[in-house]
Order: structure tokens, then C-alpha cells, then sequence
């Protein structure tokens, strides 16, 4: 029940943002494809085609020195598809489909960054591993690989408060499958093979994806897969673990290659040299070298932003004004969210919108307690005596600091009460466009298990701004689509 609980709340939260529903179509799309026994290349030539970028990578691969011996100078995609072969090119286009998709819904958190990034990482080991064999076996073991660092993702970039709890779990000691039982009541391998079901990926995916067990060993191709994705997954963790010395990470990667150069029938030290070789060749321009980046980063801010909520909030202001006009409006009300979540160190955020003239309900929401609660967060736009109908009245936001004090329980509304009972205190920011009448409430708060806290009026003034630059996407299609 709980993991069921789990999923929906995961699958709910990946449409409000808008762009899941294309990555399921486009790889529901390629894999019918594959599997299409009466090689029609229409349908796979029509996804690859629909994307400038992924046609370029199946042009180049085709021709590609392991395929000179077709001809080379291949320039149509039908042509490629003849020579790669479907189930080659299909995984090719699943496997960018899937990284392809994480970079466009990346939050501006360098922690989901470096998750992506370690997850590509992962992808160039089973990449250069498979170099030089069975090009439709070595696009399948990058898509294994990928997918085995699909539950994760899904967490760490639409599952924010449970992603931070997990963390905490993690540095009190607890294994990885630990924490998420604990935080999800599943592990991160049962939400990627979730993921890999409801896009109805190959049988042989599923499979390669599992982690792979030597006492289980039956030299079966699957076998060969996972380990593949496993020692793959594995050594990018040890490449981009920045607490470990040159030293140490030459000798756990060692260690590795040492458990899988049987089943993988590579030399123990060949395997070393390769893996090194590749965090020596990304380090110069790619995908490590953005690693070190992000690290470096990830220590200023800890340092720094941490302690500056005003430039978190300017920076998420600037994000916001970088979106074109049209962009749809849960980007727009994700971004706000995530932002005023982020800047103050609240507990929750929501999201009210106004629907028609006369109702506010919440849209969108963070934190505890938040998905639970959402059917309940609607109240109606004419006058009550209450702090909520106090902030749609006016342009400016308004702070509770003492949301515990009797006078202020009374201002309360009932269905506020009903919902949040452990709020210490909370801010309401009206989203008032030029002209007429506030189109979105954004609510903030922090818990009474938190410190006491205050806002500056230098915070208010720039949460202020940020609330009304949330104004220039509304519109009442936008409204509906949301």
C-alpha cells in the first residue's frame, strides 16, 4: 500500500511538470518500433527524425570506421537504420531520450546535477566497455546502465523534501536501500524497474538492469548485462567521490575490476586502465570536469548562499524572467515553488490559483503532508475575516511570526487549521498582475519542531518581486492547462 501510495504520488507530481507525458510517448513510441517484425522503419525513422540532435548521433554513428565497410557517406536515417540495425538504433534513441530529458527538467540543485552527471558517467563506461563488439548488445548495455540510476533521479528531481530526508538518513549511517525504505517504503532499483514497466521497455532491459549477483552466475547474456551496469555504476561513484585521494580511488577501482574481469572476459588491469583513462580524458572537457565544477560549487554554496536567502531568491527571480512568456505555467509555478522553498529554509510551499472569479485552490505544493492535504486547500475568493482573504486584498506578502498565538489561530481558517496544526509561523505572497485582482497566493512556512525564524525586509521585498513576476504567465488557458 505504501509503495503503491508512493508511485502515485511520484508519477503525479512527474505530469505536473509538464514534459513527462512526451518522454513516456516518444519511448512507448521507439520501442513499439523495435519491435515491429515487419522492419517498417517508418515509425523509428519518425522519432529519430523528430529530433535534430539525436538524427546527427545515429548519422555519425553509422558512419562510423566500424561501418565502412557499407560504404560510408550514409546521410538518411532509413539508410542508418539498415546497416545499425532497429534494435541498435532503438536503444540509442531510448538512452538519449531518457539523459535527454533529465537535462531539460533539471532544477537548478547542484545535487540533481551531479546525480545526472554521475548517471552519464556511468553511460560513457558501459559505452567504452562495449567498444569494438555487437553495437545493438553495447546501446543495450548503456540503456541498462542508465536505467539503473532511473529510480534515483526520479527521487532526487521530483521528489525534493523525501530526497533531503534520505540524505539525512544517509550521513546518520544507513545503507542506500536503508534510507529509502525508511523515507519511501521502496529502493531506488524498484522505482527504476516501475519506470522501466509503465514505458514498457524490453524484457532484456528489465533484466540487465537488476543488480548482478556472482553466486547467481549462470553465463547467461543477462548475466552479462548486469554486471555491465553494475561495475559501470560503480566505478563512476568511485571516479566522482570527491573525498577520496588519487590513491584510493586507483585502488578501489582495482578492486572492482578485480571481482569483474571474469564475467566481463577484460583483463583485471586492462579494465583499470580503461576506467582511469576515462576520468583522465572527461577531466579535460566533459562530463568530470563538470563534476569538479559542481563539487566546487556545492562547497561555496555551503559556505555562502547558505546563509544569503536574499541572492537564492534574486536567483530564482533571474530564472524566472528567463523563461520565454509562453512557457507553460507549472514551470513557472515549479520555479517559484522551488525557489521560495530553497531561499528561507521553509518546510512547505503551496501554490493557490485562482480558478473562475470566485476560488483559490492549491496547484502545487512541497513538503510534508503537503500531497495529503492538497484536496482540502480550495477556499473562496469573497471576503471572510481571515489572513488568507487579508492577502489576496493586497499587493504586498504578509508574515505570521506566531502562528501558535490564540489571536492568530482565530484568524485561521478552518480548513487551514485542519490541515497544518505544526506551523510556527508562515508568509502569504499575492501574485498581482498590473491590473486587476491577485491570480496566485504563494504560501511559505516554517515548523514548530524548526527554530524560530524572521523575515527581513529586505527578504520580504524581494519575495514580493518574485511573486509578481509569477503574474506575466498567467492566462486562463494556462490556468487550465496546469
Amino acid at each position: 500500500m505504501v509503495k503503491a501510495v508512493l508511485l502515485e504520488r511520484l508519477w503525479t507530481r512527474m505530469n505536473e511538470r509538464g514534459d513527462f507525458p512526451l518522454l513516456s510517448q516518444s519511448l512507448r513510441a521507439t520501442v513499439a518500433a523495435m519491435g515491429n517484425d515487419d522492419l517498417d522503419f517508418g515509425a523509428l525513422v519518425q522519432v529519430v527524425l523528430s529530433d535534430f540532435a539525436l538524427t546527427q548521433k545515429v548519422l555519425r554513428l553509422a558512419n562510423s570506421a566500424m561501418y565502412m565497410a557499407f560504404g560510408g557517406n550514409i546521410t538518411t536515417v532509413t539508410r542508418a537504420l539498415m546497416v545499425l540495425g532497429m534494435d541498435a538504433v532503438g536503444h540509442l534513441v531510448v538512452g538519449l531520450k531518457i539523459v535527454d530529458h533529465f537535462h531539460q527538467s533539471a532544477p537548478r540543485r547542484i545535487d540533481a546535477k551531479l546525480e545526472l552527471n554521475r548517471t552519464m558517467l556511468s553511460g560513457f563506461v558501459a559505452r567504452k566497455l562495449t567498444e569494438g563488439g555487437d553495437v545493438r548488445a553495447g546501446e543495450e548495455a548503456v540503456v541498462c546502465t542508465l536505467m539503473r540510476q532511473v529510480g534515483k533521479l526520479l527521487v532526487v528531481f521530483y521528489l525534493d523534501s523525501e530526497w533531503d530526508e534520505i540524505r539525512v538518513h544517509l550521513e546518520l549511517g544507513a545503507t542506500e536501500d536503508e534510507a529509502c525504505n525508511q523515507v519511501l517504503g521502496v529502493t531506488y532499483d524498484e522505482l527504476g524497474r516501475e519506470a522501466a514497466t509503465r514505458w514498457r521497455l524490453p524484457d532484456t532491459i528489465r533484466t540487465g538492469m537488476s543488480r548482478y549477483d556472482p553466486a547467481d552466475d549462470d553465463g547467461q547474456p543477462q548475466q552479462w548485462l548486469r554486471a555491465i551496469t553494475n561495475y559501470s555504476t560503480e566505478v563512476a561513484k568511485v571516479l566522482t567521490s570527491p573525498e577520496l585521494t588519487d590513491d584510493a580511488r586507483a585502488a578501489q577501482v582495482a578492486d572492482l575490476a578485480r571481482g569483474y574481469s571474469r564475467v566481463l572476459a577484460t583483463d583485471a588491469d586492462a579494465l583499470v586502465q580503461m576506467s582511469l583513462a576515462i576520468a583522465r580524458e572527461e577531466a579535460d572537457d566533459g562530463v568530470m570536469r563538470e563534476i569538479v565544477e559542481l563539487h566546487a560549487d556545492a562547497d561555496a554554496i555551503a559556505r555562502s548562499e547558505r546563509l544569503d536567502p536574499e541572492a537564492r531568491i534574486a536567483a530564482g527571480i533571474a530564472d524566472l524572467r528567463a523563461l520565454p512568456s509562453d512557457s507553460p505555467f507549472s514551470t513557472a509555478l515549479t520555479l517559484v515553488s522551488e525557489t521560495v522553498l530553497a531561499s528561507l529554509g521553509f518546510a512547505r510551499t503551496i501554490v493557490f490559483v485562482r480558478r473562475g472569479s470566485n476560488v483559490f485552490e492549491a496547484r502545487l505544493g512541497f513538503g510534508p503532508g503537503v500531497d495529503d492535504a492538497m484536496p482540502n486547500l480550495t477556499f473562496n475568493a469573497a471576503f471572510q475575516p481571515d489572513v488568507f482573504h487579508l492577502a489576496i486584498a493586497n499587493s504586498v506578502g504578509i508574515f505570521i511570526e506566531n502562528a501558535r498565538d490564540p489571536k492568530m489561530i482565530a484568524r485561521q481558517p478552518a480548513w487551514f487549521r485542519a490541515s497544518f496544526s505544526d506551523v510556527r509561523a508562515f508568509v502569504l505572497l499575492p501574485s498581482v498582475p498590473q491590473r486587476g485582482a491577485p491570480i496566485a497566493l504563494v504560501y511559505g512556512d516554517w515548523l514548530t519542531s524548526q527554530e524560530p525564524r524572521r523575515i527581513s525586509q529586505r527578504e520580504m521585498s524581494a519575495l514580493n518581486e518574485l511573486a509578481r513576476e509569477l503574474a506575466r504567465f498567467f492566462s486562463p488557458a494556462s490556468i487550465e492547462a496546469a
